[in-house]
Order: C-alpha cells, then sequence, then structure tokens
C-alpha cells in the first residue's frame, strides 16, 4: 500500500537505508559520513533487502535442480518472482514473459544475441543511449541513429525519418527511457507506436526509469503503443546485489536462443543433437543468482510501498534546489535543458572554469566526503555532442568530460547545501574545511527525517 502524505512525514526514509551514517577519512584525515551522489550509477540497498536476503539464504537451495524442501522453497520464490517483475512493470498479460539478468548490459547482449538473425537486420538507436544499449547492436549488425536537439533531448521527428527512409528494413528501435547523462525522460509509449506502424519492434533500457518513475509495459492508450522488451538492473534500485531482468514477448523470445549456453536451458542434450527449452528457461543458462533475485523483488515492493509520487516529488524538489543554487555560482556551466525539468529525473550534469571534471571529483570526495560520478558515464557520442555544443559558454579551457549529480530518494537538502558550499570553495580555490552546515563527525544532524526535507 502507498504511503500517504501524512504518514510519509513520519518515516525516516534514511533509516531504511544501509550504510548512510559510515564514515570515510578525508584527505586531513578527519572522518565524516558519507554523501552519495552517485545514484544512477548505484544505489545503497534498503535494509530490508538485506534482512530478506539473509532470511532467505536460511532456506537456500538449487533452483529447479533438486527435491529436496529448501531447493523447492528457492525455486518457487524464484519462479513466483516473474509475477512480481510483471506486476511491478504493468505486464500482467500471458504475451509478455520474465527472465533473470545480471544486469541491464548482460540483457541487452542477451537480446542481440538472440533477436538479431543475420549481420543484415537494422537496429535503429539513439545517440543519447547508454554504450549498454549501443554497443551489443552495433556489434552485431548495422546500427543507425536518431540525433538529439542542441540541448539534448531526443528529436522524436528523426525516429520516424530512419524508419521511413529504410522502408520496413529496420527489424528493432533500441531506446533508453530516461537518461544517465542528462536524465531526461522519453515517451518511450509514443515511440513504440512509431516503431510498430513500421513494422519494428521496441526495446526500451529500463536501467535510469525503473527506480524514479512507475513504468507500464501496457500503453495507457491502445495496444499498439506497448513496450515489446523492456531491460532493467536491480542495483541502481536499492538493491545492488547483481540482479536484473529482461520483460519481453514470450512469441518472439521463443523464436531465438542467445548465444549463451550451458545447463538449464535445454530438455534434452544428445551426441547428435540439442532440444532447447522455452523461454523463460533458454535465457537463464547455468546456476542462477538466487540472492540477487531476492533482493531485487524486495527491492520492488519497498519502491511501491514508499510510492512512486513521493519519489518523483521528492527528486524534483532536490533538482530545483541544486539547479537554482548552481545557476547562482560564477564559474558553473550547466548542460541540457535546466528551465523545463518536469520530463527529467534527478540527475545534473556540470562543469567549472578552470578545473577539470576528474579534479573536481576528486577533491568533492576528499574534501567533503561526496561521491559523485565524472567523465562521459559510458554514453561517450552522447556527452561529446553536449560539450561540442557548450564549448564556447565556459572559459579556462576546454572540458573533456562532465561531473554528473544524481539524487536517491534518501537524499537530503542538507547534503545538497554542503555540495554547493564545496564547490564554491573550490572555485575561490581554496580547499574546504569542513563547513558544511547540519553536520557532527557521527553523523547527519536535524537533516535525515522526512519534516526536515521539505524546502
Amino acid at each position: 500500500m502507498t504511503i500517504n502524505a501524512k504518514q510519509q512525514t513520519d518515516v525516516d526514509l534514511r533509516e531504511m537505508m544501509l550504510g548512510l551514517n559510515t564514515l570515510v577519512r578525508l584527505a586531513d584525515g578527519r572522518k565524516v559520513p558519507a554523501i552519495n551522489f552517485d545514484n544512477a550509477a548505484t544505489t545503497p540497498p534498503f535494509k530490508q533487502v538485506a534482512e530478506e536476503i539473509q532470511a532467505k539464504l536460511l532456506c537456500y537451495g538449487s533452483i529447479g535442480r533438486g527435491k529436496g524442501q529448501k531447493s523447492a522453497y528457492s525455486t518457487r520464490v524464484y519462479e513466483n518472482g516473474r509475477c512480481v517483475v510483471k506486476e511491478f512493470l504493468c505486464a500482467n498479460q500471458p504475451k509478455y514473459t520474465v527472465f533473470y539478468t545480471n544486469n541491464t548490459t548482460d540483457g541487452m547482449n542477451k537480446l542481440a544475441s538472440a533477436l538479431l538473425e543475420n549481420r543484415r537486420d537494422i537496429v535503429l538507436t539513439t545517440r543519447m543511449e547508454h554504450h549498454a544499449n549501443d554497443l551489443p547492436w552495433r556489434e552485431r549488425t548495422r546500427t543507425v541513429y536518431a540525433e538529439v536537439d542542441a540541448k539534448g533531448r531526443l528529436l522524436m521527428g528523426d525516429i520516424e525519418r530512419l524508419l521511413k527512409a529504410y522502408k520496413g528494413r529496420i527489424k528493432y528501435v533500441a531506446v533508453t527511457a530516461a537518461s544517465n547523462v542528462t536524465g531526461y525522460v522519453n515517451d518511450v509509449h509514443k515511440i513504440a507506436k512509431i516503431a510498430h506502424r513500421h513494422g519494428a519492434q521496441i526495446i526500451v533500457d529500463g536501467a535510469q526509469i525503473v527506480a524514479h518513475r512507475p513504468f507500464s509495459m501496457l500503453s495507457p492508450h491502445k495496444a499498439g503503443d506497448d513496450i515489446d522488451y523492456f531491460v532493467f538492473s536491480a542495483h541502481k534500485m536499492y538493491s545492488p546485489y547483481g540482479g536484473g531482468a529482461v520483460v519481453g514477448l514470450r512469441k518472439s523470445l521463443n523464436k531465438h536462443i542467445p548465444e549463451f549456453y550451458g545447463g538449464g536451458m535445454v530438455e534434452q542434450v544428445t551426441d547428435d543433437d540439442v532440444i532447447f527449452a522455452a523461454a523463460p528457461d533458454c535465457y537463464e543458462a547455468g546456476s542462477p543468482n538466487d540472492p540477487g533475485v531476492v533482493g531485487m523483488l524486495k527491492a520492488m515492493k519497498m519502491l511501491k510501498q514508499i510510492g512512486f509520487n513521493y519519489v518523483k516529488d521528492h527528486e524534483q524538489r532536490l533538482l530545483k534546489k541544486v539547479l537554482r543554487d548552481l545557476k547562482a555560482i560564477p564559474g558553473v556551466l550547466l548542460y541540457g535543458d535546466n528551465e523545463n525539468i518536469a520530463d527529467r529525473v534527478g540527475i545534473i550534469v556540470f562543469n567549472l572554469a578552470g578545473i577539470s571534471d576528474g579534479e573536481v571529483a576528486e577533491k568533492l570526495a576528499q574534501c567533503a566526503g561526496i561521491a559523485v560520478r565524472h567523465a562521459k558515464f559510458c554514453a561517450h557520442p552522447y556527452v561529446d555532442r553536449l560539450l561540442k555544443q557548450h564549448a564556447s559558454c565556459l572559459s579556462g579551457g576546454a572540458h573533456t568530460g562532465m561531473v554528473r549529480v544524481s539524487f536517491g530518494i534518501y537524499n537530503t537538502e542538507a547534503e545538497a547545501d554542503c555540495l554547493i558550499e564545496t564547490i564554491k570553495s573550490l572555485l575561490r580555490g581554496k580547499e574546504p574545511h569542513f563547513f558544511c552546515t547540519g553536520y557532527k563527525s557521527s553523523g547527519l544532524s536535524g537533516a535525515s527525517k522526512l519534516p526536515h526535507d521539505r524546502g
């Protein structure tokens, strides 16, 4: 059940997370609580996720390979989990099946190796993709790319232009639901409608959407807009134990076999022949990562309990606050559209005048215990476009990468203030000296409760 507004004010989300009070050593030897603004890379686990895994390990047994009680129990949890995944993604129809993966990259590679029948197949993807939704396709077949505009938003018209130009030869349209660089959320159901009209199926990279917005495989409008395949990772949704899944069309997946072979994916093997199992089994060769699946399923339940309305509102508050504060600092260059942010998850990318992205990230960590990501975020073509478009806007030399701040449901305005003050100090050319308000060496003071986090 979704937590209502009054209940949310009494819930301490930070107390639901594992490891937030862990102290890290700064360059001057002091210890402070770590501040994680690198949630787009990986998130800390919910405590209940860790507890669920620990509890299930007491009855841990081989999945689908034994008649013992523990094996039967673990198999039942594992198989029933497919229904949990389908429910989480509003995919409760027989046409969909679920197979588990190690992460989004693993899922994309399995899809690419299975779905592409020959190198003459054409895949349409975009210039805003993570390498996980680019390299598996380009290494196996011909790829064409829809472009982005000057602010980094996907040009929807370019997708239709390319589909028309190739006259039905494009087999798949592979697109991200939300960018890991700018946080833009794409209208993938609209893209699905365009793709289906031209005889293509749609594959959605869901890594950056599952912990931030509700997602439905089924169209809110009509069946022609349904999503065909959706791929995601658990480590970006508060269960970093090596899990993920693909939800896809059962009929289509049954026609193919991924280039990943072993036990568990076959019905029979003889000296001269192999009879492969149907999907999802044929996509899950080898012993599965049962703890990763258990953690992922629990994280889904936790996110539904917290409610995506809260998640979105919380991210938008932090996004607006940090953007407003960064805009007021001379020497900060922000990338993308930072005025119209309703279609963005909680991600900000920027640079500082005269300081490389790597040095900024290092100073934030060593001087204030703030973790961010820097460089090109496994999306080199996209970042290169944004850097080129803004190259003349910042004095102090060209930048070859960016700094990324990404928010989680547990981040606070006190942490955001610490980030801003540290950035100001870096631009003044001074070493920040533990000036971040609201901190004590033992942890956050007065900043962890939701009632204090509503600005």
